[in-house]
C-alpha cells in the first residue's frame, strides 16, 4: 500500500525531528506551527484521501467517499488544541494525530483477515468518524516515554510494546491498527487502575 508507506515515512521523520530538535535544544514559535502543518498534510490530509479513494471504489453513493475528510478536519482541530495546552507533557488528551493515522492507514492490511470486515464502506465511515472524535476527546491516553528503566514506573509502556511485539510476529502489517486499538484500550484500562505513585 503506497500511501501507507508514504504516512509511516512521514511518521519517522516526524519522530526524528522532534528528536533533534530536543537533542540539540533548538525550538521556536514558527517551527512549532510549522510542524503542525506538516502533520496537517502528513497525518490528516492522506489518510483522508486513503479513506476517500477506498470508499469511491466501494460504492455508488456519491456523497459518502467525501464523509472521509472529517479526519483531516479533526486532525487540524486536534494540533490547534495541542499546541495551546500545555499539560499534555506526560500524556495525552485526546488520540494523537500519527496514533490516527497509523490505525487509519493500516486498515487495508487487514484485507482478506479476519478484521477485513473494518473495509466494509460503512463501517469504514463509522470508524473514520469515531476516531476522528477520539481525536479531540478528553480521554487520556499514555505517552510512550520512559521516566527510567524500571517496571515499576513504566509499566504501561512495557506492557504495551510486549502486546506490540507479540502483534507484529502474528499478524506482521497487519498488526498495526491491532497495537493502536491495544494502545488506546490500555490507556483507558490505566484511567480505570491508576497505575503506582512515584
Amino acid at each position: 500500500m503506497p500511501a501507507a508507506w508514504f504516512v509511516w515515512i512521514a511518521l519517522a521523520f516526524d519522530f526524528l525531528d522532534g528528536f533533534s530538535a530536543r537533542t540539540f535544544k533548538v525550538s521556536s514559535p514558527i517551527g512549532k506551527e510549522l510542524d503542525s502543518l506538516a502533520d496537517v498534510i502528513s497525518f490528516g490530509l492522506l489518510p483522508s484521501v486513503l479513506v476517500y479513494t477506498v470508499l469511491r471504489g466501494q460504492t455508488d453513493i456519491a456523497y459518502l467517499p467525501w464523509i472521509a475528510f472529517v479526519i483531516v478536519v479533526f486532525s487540524a482541530l486536534r494540533l490547534a488544541k495541542f499546541n495551546i495546552d500545555e499539560t499534555q507533557t506526560h500524556s495525552f488528551r485526546g488520540l494523537p494525530t500519527p496514533a490516527n493515522a497509523l490505525f487509519i492507514t493500516g486498515l487495508p492490511f487487514l484485507e482478506g483477515g479476519p478484521g477485513s470486515f473494518m473495509l466494509n464502506p460503512y463501517v469504514l465511515v463509522v470508524v473514520s468518524i469515531i476516531f476522528s472524535l477520539l481525536l479531540v476527546s478528553r480521554v487520556e491516553l499514555f505517552a510512550l516515554k520512559f521516566r527510567d528503566l524500571t517496571w515499576r514506573h513504566n509499566q504501561i509502556q512495557f506492557v504495551f510494546l510486549m502486546v506490540s511485539v507479540v502483534l507484529v510476529a502474528i499478524f506482521r502489517f497487519a498488526a498495526v491498527p491491532l497495537i493502536i486499538l491495544s494502545y488506546i484500550i490500555l490507556s483507558l484500562s490505566k484511567s480505570v487502575v491508576p497505575g503506582p505513585k512515584s
